[in-house]
């Protein structure tokens, strides 16, 4: 083969290779239920009921316990950006600070999607592990 032929082919080669499969956008859009879990550093562990509901728009609404002052979670709304393997979020709201703000869904997180199942997890400032553990209704 001659010197150009194999540039082509290795030219070709490089350009199918060049597809990004871990920047495909997935599709949450819908409602989520499931329960919101934060283990504390210092072992304390607590755990509500959470809904996460996503729209066309890349924008989410979670609820919280906000209302009872117990704040797992607190909730959150805004929008939401998917790259790679972790989902970033950032909250609209404006938060008093007499509470844990990660319990606020804002920041990275790391996701895991299977059918519809929706793992959405953090170890946030060494404080503690976040985690949302969501079924699609």
């Amino acid at each position: 083969m001659t010197k150009k032929i194999l540039i082509g082919i290795f030219i070709l080669i490089g350009i199918n290779s060049c597809n990004d499969d871990d920047n495909v956008t997935q599709n949450f859009n819908g409602n989520y239920s499931g329960f919101f879990t934060v283990e504390y550093s210092n072992g304390t562990t607590h755990s509500n009921p959470v809904t996460v509901n996503f729209s066309e728009l890349n924008t989410y609404h979670s609820s919280g316990n906000g209302n009872n002052n117990d704040f797992f979670p607190a909730g959150g709304n805004g929008t939401y950006e998917i790259k790679d393997s972790k989902i970033t979020f950032s909250d609209t709201n404006i938060w008093l600070a007499h509470f844990d703000w990660n319990l606020i869904l804002n920041g990275e997180y790391d996701y895991l999607i299977n059918d519809n199942q929706l793992i959405i997890s953090a170890d946030k400032n060494n404080i503690g592990f976040y985690k949302y553990e969501l079924e699609k209704e």
